[in-house]
Parts: C-alpha cells; sequence; structure tokens
C-alpha cells in the first residue's frame, strides 16, 4: 500500500503488472537497488562535498575523520537504503548498529546533534534524488513505494542516531560529574580513603599504576582555521587514548586528560603487567600512540591509594625531564632517569657542573658536536654523518672543546663530569 492506501501495482518491462517478489523494483528499466550499490562509490564523494559546503561544523572537523568514519558511514546508508529497497522491508536493529556508533563518537567529539541528523537529511535527500533520475510516467507506482520505504528508513535513522547520541552525552556528563571522577579527585589530592569511603561507599583499588601522559598536537590540530575543528581533532586523539587505555585494564580507566596530556590512574594487581615484551606498559604507550597519531611521552610508577599524589608529582617531573634533555617519545620510568633526576634537584652543585661547559656557550658548533658524540657513543663517523660533517672535522673539535673547557670525552674521568654538566645545563 501507498500513503494514501492506493494499492501498489508494479509494472514490469512493457507496463504488464507482476507480483512484488517477481522482479526487482526498477526505474527508467533499471533495478534501483543494482544501480544504486553501482553508485556508492561516486555518490559518497558526492554527499560529502556537499556536507562540506553545506554544514560548517563538517566543514571545520579534521580531514582524517571526512575521509574516514564520516565516508564510511555514508557508504554504509546508502548500501543499506539500496538493501531495504530490494528487500522491502525495514532495516533492522543490526543494520543501524554502525549509525548508532557514529553518533556515540559524535558526541564524544562534541559535534552538534542538529548538524548530524541534517547530515542524514542532505544524505538521504542526494540518495532519492539519484534513484528518480529518469523516472517515466509509467513508474510512479514504483517511485511511491521507494518514496515509502525511504520515509521509513529516514524514521529509524532519526531515531536511532538521537538516542544513541543524547545517551552518549549523558554517560559522558554523568561520568564527569559522577563517581568516578571523585574517586580520582579524592585520589589526586590526598583525601583520607576511610572518610571518602563513608563518604561515597566507593572503594579505591589496594593499588593504582599511576602515569603521565604528554601529548603531542595532531596534525589535524594544527592545520585547522579557527572554528571547531581544532577541537574536535583533540576531543578525537584524547577519545582514542582513552579508548587504549580501557581496553588495556578491562575497565574504564580514570582519566584526567586535555590535549596536552594529563594523569592515568589504572587499578592494578598485586602482580603489575610487565615493562616491556607482549601485554607491557612500553607496549601500551605504543599502541596509543598509534591509535591517537600522535607520539606520546609518558612516565608510570605503581603506588598504594596514600602515595599517590607522591607519585603523580614524580612522573610529571620525569616527563618534563625527558622533554628538556631531548629524548624520544615512549615509556619512562624513574630507573631510566636516574642521573638526570638526581641532577635536576636544587644545590650548589648543579651550578657548578652547568659551568662546566660555559666556554662552548659561545660555539654552539661544540656544544652541538659534544652532544651528539656522546649520543652515539663516542663513533666520531657516526657523529660526522649525523652532523654531515667529515670525520676529521670531529675530531678537531674534540681537540677544540678540550683546549676551552679542558674536558675530553676520550678521558674516562672527564666523560662522566661531561655528561653530568650536559645535564645539569638542561636543569638550571
Amino acid at each position: 500500500m501507498t500513503r494514501d492506501n492506493r494499492p501498489l501495482v508494479i509494472t514490469g518491462e512493457h507496463g504488464a503488472p507482476g507480483g512484488p517478489e517477481e522482479r526487482p523494483l526498477s526505474i527508467a528499466g533499471r533495478p534501483v537497488a543494482a544501480h544504486l550499490r553501482a553508485r556508492v562509490p561516486a555518490l559518497t564523494g558526492r554527499v560529502v562535498a556537499r556536507l562540506l559546503a553545506d554544514l560548517p561544523v563538517y566543514a571545520g572537523l579534521p580531514h582524517e575523520e571526512i575521509s574516514g568514519d564520516i565516508a564510511d558511514i555514508v557508504q554504509h546508508n546508502l548500501r543499506l537504503f539500496a538493501d531495504v529497497v530490494e528487500h522491502r522491508r525495514p532495516a533492522t536493529d543490526a543494520e543501524l548498529a554502525q549509525q548508532r556508533d557514529s553518533a556515540a563518537q559524535r558526541a564524544e567529539e562534541g559535534v552538534p546533534l542538529d548538524a548530524i541528523l541534517t547530515a542524514y537529511q542532505v544524505g538521504t535527500a542526494m540518495c532519492w534524488q539519484e534513484t528518480a533520475k529518469g523516472a517515466l510516467p509509467g513508474d510512479l507506482p514504483t517511485v511511491l513505494e521507494i518514496m515509502d520505504r525511504i520515509m521509513v528508513l529516514q524514521q529509524q535513522l532519526t531515531s536511532a542516531v538521537s538516542s544513541a547520541y543524547l545517551q552518549a552525552r549523558q554517560i559522558l556528563d554523568s561520568q564527569e560529574h559522577g563517581g568516578r571522577h571523585a574517586l580520582m579527585a579524592a585520589l589526586l589530592t590526598g583525601e583520607p580513603l576511610d572518610r571518602f569511603t563513608h563518604r561515597t561507599g566507593l572503594r579505591p583499588a589496594a593499588r593504582y599504576l599511576t602515569m603521565t601522559l604528554a601529548l603531542a598536537p595532531h596534525p589535524d590540530e594544527l592545520s585547522q582555521l579557527p572554528g571547531p575543528g581544532a577541537g574536535v581533532a583533540a576531543r578525537r586523539k584524547i577519545r582514542r587514548v582513552r579508548t587504549a587505555l580501557d581496553h588495556f585494564a578491562g575497565t574504564p580507566a580514570l582519566t584526567a586528560l586535555d590535549a596536552s596530556g594529563g594523569t592515568v590512574l589504572l587499578p592494578a594487581a598485586e602482580s603489575p603487567p610487565p615493562w616491556r615484551g607482549p601485554g607491557g606498559l612500553c607496549v601500551l604507550i605504543e599502541e596509543a600512540a598509534r591509535a591517537a597519531g600522535v607520539p606520546i611521552t609518558a612516565a608510570a610508577e605503581t603506588a598504594e591509594p596514600e602515595a599517590v599524589p607522591a607519585a603523580v608529582a614524580r612522573n610529571a617531573e620525569i616527563v618534563d625531564l625527558i622533554a628538556r634533555t631531548g629524548r624520544p617519545p615512549g615509556l619512562y620510568r624513574l630507573a631510566d632517569v636516574l642521573l638526570e633526576y638526581q641532577l635536576s634537584r636544587p644545590s650548589e652543585a648543579l651550578h657548578g657542573l652547568a659551568e662546566l661547559l660555559r666556554p662552548l656557550e659561545a660555539k654552539p658548533e661544540l656544544l652541538r658536536t659534544l652532544e651528539t658524540y656522546l649520543e652515539l657513543g663516542l663513533d666520531r663517523r657516526a657523529t660526522a654523518a649525523a652532523l654531515h660533517i667529515h670525520p676529521n672535522t670531529v675530531d678537531y673539535r674534540i681537540r677544540r672543546i678540550d683546549r676551552l673547557t679542558g674536558l675530553s670525552p676520550a678521558r674516562p674521568a672527564d666523560l662522566q663530569h661531561i655528561s653530568a654538566a650536559l645535564v645539569a645545563r638542561r636543569s638550571v
């Protein structure tokens, strides 16, 4: 039946009546479902281009998201429409799962619901235009049936997307102000645990893996014009890091993250996860960095709840040391930076060590050569290659450093002082 309760008459090739199950629905002599499936790639590009032209929020989204998630959901919707027409039925709940997941992700990224629903309407309208193109007078019954199908599907999409979006926003809001937020605040501020448990009924874990993360900017955060795009890119990056952490822990992680990084607390078992190797913490940071598309520098330490504030503060110092000493991204612990950490403590010796290399301040090429020479294990050829100079030039510069400072990497006793002096220079 059509919307005005007239019986549907499906015409054949020459206008002869035919049963709905005898042949596919056709317009202008072409089967609608097959034609639409063949046009999916090209039509997807047109729909995405229309969204970028008509909706400022979509124009400001990261390119990665447009060419990835947004294009994928457009293709899924077009193929779903073809299935609905071919089988003459509404969409199933399973077929709407991807739309619900996409809506929840957009909610977490802060994309407005009205923009999402408008995007679905634009896509549906363009799909219909492609379907009805070239329709003949004899195609009217088919056109009316397909119109009914598309209206039902649009209603299903609106309901599924809206409910998933609002549910995701409710969860996010409750998490922000709920028990997990209160637990993390209590742990970070050192609130007495018995008082916290009495107040909230929540019981902290026996131990926590404390982590401080430093997240580099994603290219989409830097390339966006003023508008929501940079913020969406940042939230997308944070969401992917959180997903990796939750998957590793098997439970939602306690996090306080912004675009530059922040603090993570993961409940820790009696036997903490290994540092390296499969299932290790270093692998976790590598996987989170890949998922987010940015380098991540992190420091970690396991602590009992009462010691969480001190551990978090120590982790932050280690991450800062890693940045100042020029080490590569990755996961570090105190044992990895013992010398740098100790030399970063305020003392008279710290300034004295830094002064050992003051004669090189006016000769930055010598200081750079010295740093590279030590980083590459006193290998003159590797140093020359890294600095794009001749190995003999490396030898000459090392001799000049000796004359200016009285210190030479070739002498073991001097080498210790030079290493300490380089660390001290970065700490004062």
